[in-house]
């Protein structure tokens, strides 16, 4: 299934900390055209995990269903995993 660049994506986000806290889940929902975070986030710590220094520690994630925008500020010294689960809409013919 093709997806266009411009479709919206549904996110789920959990951050994992060490310690074992957990925050989230969040949802939120990114496109191109309507803003978000959300995959800066991952981008960012996948490249933090590789190696890279961290270059940004606060993420917006904007939740559609709810009409709200959850703030994260991270150091991703004390993140020990991300998880980010996408639920991708049905093309309108499809």
């Amino acid at each position: 299934m093709s997806v266009p660049e411009n479709a919206l994506t549904n996110h789920e986000v959990t951050v994992c900390l060490s310690g074992g806290a957990v925050l989230g889940p969040f949802n939120a929902t990114w496109s191109r055209d309507e803003g978000g975070d959300v995959r800066e986030l991952v981008r960012e710590y996948d490249g933090f995990l590789q190696g890279e220094k961290q270059h940004r520690f606060k993420f917006h994630l904007h939740d559609t269903y709810t009409n709200t925008v959850h703030t994260l500020i991270l150091n991703f010294d004390r993140v020990t995993g991300i998880c980010d689960h996408v639920r991708l809409k049905s093309p309108p013919n499809g």
